[in-house]
């Protein structure tokens, strides 16, 4: 079962073309991925637990982190031409939020434009695709979200060690030292094991 849970990757689609909508959740569920589609900037920041007049102020208390634990999204695949907030505000909102900034962002545009792409990268987003998206665009997904996924587990235990007392780091350096010791002895026993026998077959 965990390994089911470790392959379903939760993407967010964002796209105010409901035929655009469709076709992208179709690629993404036939590439296994568990899809929420929604069909502007500003539903997607809600959904992710960010509201517009919170976006960056550390001093407000704000439900995003909570929000954003219950319904963890790996990726945010988003157009960039969209009514009111384009793909390119939602990247930048996202990228300003400290729960979120750590969520892969692509986006799509039926328009090649260099400066438009180029602007996006820089701004962080991780792929541009152009429209139509393929199959084959949507493989270059997974390396991201797993990259990701990594980064978040790492920087959880980098918490959890700050979060510790040294009395705690300590108990568990000793465990794990302890557990090293226990594999030596044991790799000990079965080297001292197996020598009279090679003694006996001289």
């Amino acid at each position: 079962m965990g390994m089911a849970a470790e392959s379903q990757f939760h993407v967010l689609a964002v796209d105010d073309s409901i035929i655009d909508r469709k076709l992208i959740q179709k690629l993404l569920k036939t590439s296994s991925y568990q899809v929420t589609t929604v069909d502007s900037g500003t539903k997607a920041l809600e959904f992710l637990g960010l509201h517009q007049n919170d976006t960056i102020n550390p001093n407000t208390p704000s439900s995003s982190p909570n929000n954003h634990q219950e319904v963890e999204v790996n990726l945010v695949i988003t157009d960039y031409c969209m009514p009111g907030m384009t793909g390119y505000d939602l990247l930048k909102k996202i990228k300003e939020s400290s729960s979120l900034r750590n969520i892969p962002v692509v986006i799509m545009s039926s328009e090649n434009v260099p400066s438009r792409i180029t602007r996006c990268l820089e701004e962080g987003a991780e792929e541009f695709f152009l429209k139509p998206v393929r199959l084959s665009d949507l493989s270059k997904l997974r390396p991201h979200m797993l990259k990701t996924k990594f980064k978040d587990q790492h920087q959880k235990q980098e918490e959890k060690a700050a979060f510790q007392s040294p009395k705690q780091q300590k108990t568990e350096q000793n465990l794990q030292q302890q557990q090293q010791q226990c594999n030596n002895n044991k790799r000990k026993a079965i080297d001292e094991g197996l020598s009279p026998l090679r003694r006996r077959t001289r």
